[in-house]
């Protein structure tokens, strides 16, 4: 999370594609992907710019090329660990980091951009376009019953309909032009099937975690792109049907590994970072800890909230106005529950840990009932504000997790420190077992199985390379 009050709303997916066949990308498409484009960045956290942006790149141009839109389409590594990829007309590509770091081939990451350039390249927006206009009087309709569209994106009413999905046809489609872009430039065509299989493995491992608490849900790739076993199973008899061996074709992991060596792992600092229920940020020197049964996203603009009952919210902060604590309250109230039928209660000061804070209870009224929402305001200090706002029956949970908030010591925000991925070969004797000791990770045997699509009990070979989530250096 940084500092900011910008409206959370749910893009996982705004996948769109520019053209039938290859075709050349019009004026038209690229002015609405260069209007698209920094907004998609600023909602996933900015380009990250290290050196595996110019990998992705240009791999990703070896690929248009075979995909006939050659020097017509940009691609991004994007600065979140959330496990996803996108397009947008005029064939602005995305790819996150958090994808990168489950893939275990350059064929495996390949088949992800060809697959991209399928939808494009069968022009899959256009027909998908009807569908986005329906989704969003959807939102209007919901936001009708509260009053505020905010406040539905918080209670997560809206999230599903900003998520414009493609139908099985289109992912079927998007899997047979990518499968024959990825033949085209020399890439082993079982390694889509791999690819997806990484994608479920990744699935499967938050879907486990996240019973423990686990501060990530299900990916995004897998709500937007579904991984059926039809699909899996028919994305390896496509590749068997181009009469190719399994390995006949080069899948380059060595080439891929060194590439990914030094990757930021998890949150980015900037961001802060979430660790279970927890919540703590280096550069803010803030942090707080969620009770049992809620789970935290972090996001750039906040830290997202879902509790027992259906609650769900936010955490965010921003600057402290003329006005004070009383007066950021009251403005960010209006702000979220503007022309809506509300009931605000006296405001309650109290204190977290010695911060000065103010609780304010509020309820929206809709065709449904009485709709609770509380706001906890801090004031930090040094013109810093911070805020909790939540949806629902909040009751004890929601008075323990607003006590939770406090300040850190230089000591403990010195010691939150990024995590990267190192590929390791490991020494003579050494274990997947031996090797998981050394991971920065929940769950660190599974951990690594999953990141390096191994199985329990698959013995190593001599000098196999693996990858490992350490911490970086200060």
């Amino acid at each position: 999370m940084r500092r900011a009050l910008i409206p959370i709303c749910c893009i996982a997916l705004l996948a769109a594609g520019c053209g039938g066949g290859g075709p050349p990308v019009t004026d038209s498409e690229r002015r609405v992907g260069a209007e698209q484009h920094p907004q998609l960045l600023s909602q996933f956290g900015g380009a990250y710019e290290e050196r595996q942006a110019a990998y992705v790149a240009s791999l990703g141009e070896k690929l248009a090329a075979n995909a006939g839109l050659e020097r017509q389409c940009t691609f991004t590594l994007v600065n979140t660990d959330v496990v996803n990829a996108f397009a947008v007309p005029g064939c602005y590509i995305y790819i996150t980091r958090g994808l990168l770091g489950i893939v275990n081939s350059e064929a495996e990451l390949a088949s992800v951009l060809a697959h991209e350039l399928g939808h494009i390249a069968a022009n899959h927006s256009e027909r998908q376009q009807r569908r986005s206009i329906i989704r969003s009087l959807g939102v209007l309709a919901v936001s009708m019953l509260s009053g505020s569209e905010r406040l539905s994106q918080i209670a997560g009413a809206a999230a599903g309909l900003f998520t414009l999905r493609y139908s099985r046809s289109h992912e079927y489609e998007a899997d047979d032009l990518g499968l024959t872009y990825l033949r085209r430039a020399g890439y082993d065509p079982y390694a889509a099937a791999d690819m997806l299989n990484a994608l479920g493995r990744h699935q499967a491992f938050l879907s486990s975690t996240r019973g423990r608490d686990s501060a990530k849900g299900i990916p995004e790739w897998a709500l937007t792109h579904p991984l059926t076993e039809n699909r899996v199973a028919r994305a390896g008899e496509a590749a068997a049907a181009t009469g190719l061996a399994d390995d006949e074709l080069p899948e380059r992991e060595a080439e891929y590994l060194r590439a990914v060596d030094g990757l930021l792992y998890g949150d980015d600092p900037a961001q802060g970072f979430v660790t279970g229920r927890r919540f703590a940020h280096p550069v803010m020197r803030i942090g707080f800890e969620a009770p049992s049964g809620f789970t935290l996203t972090n996001s750039p603009q906040a830290i997202l909230l879902e509790g027992p009952d259906g609650v769900r919210g936010e955490f965010a902060g921003g600057r402290m106005p003329a006005a004070g604590l009383q007066g950021y309250a009251r403005a960010l109230l209006a702000n979220l529950l503007r022309d809506a039928p509300v009931e605000v209660a006296p405001a309650r000061p109290f204190s977290a840990n010695g911060v000065p804070a103010l609780l304010v209870p509020a309820s929206v009224r809709t065709r449904e009932g009485e709709v609770p929402v509380t706001l906890a305001a801090y004031d930090a200090g040094g013109g810093a504000v911070y805020h909790f706002v939540l949806v629902g029956p909040a009751a004890g949970a929601a008075q323990a997790l607003f006590e939770s908030f406090r300040l850190l010591t230089a000591a403990e925000a010195a010691g939150l420190r990024p995590r990267r991925i190192r590929v390791v070969a490991p020494a003579p004797g050494e274990t997947v077992a031996t090797l998981a000791r050394r991971m920065a990770a929940e769950q660190p045997l599974d951990h690594l199985l999953m990141l390096n699509g191994r199985r329990r009990g698959e013995p190593l070979r001599p000098g196999q390379p693996l990858k490992l989530v350490v911490t970086a250096a200060r």
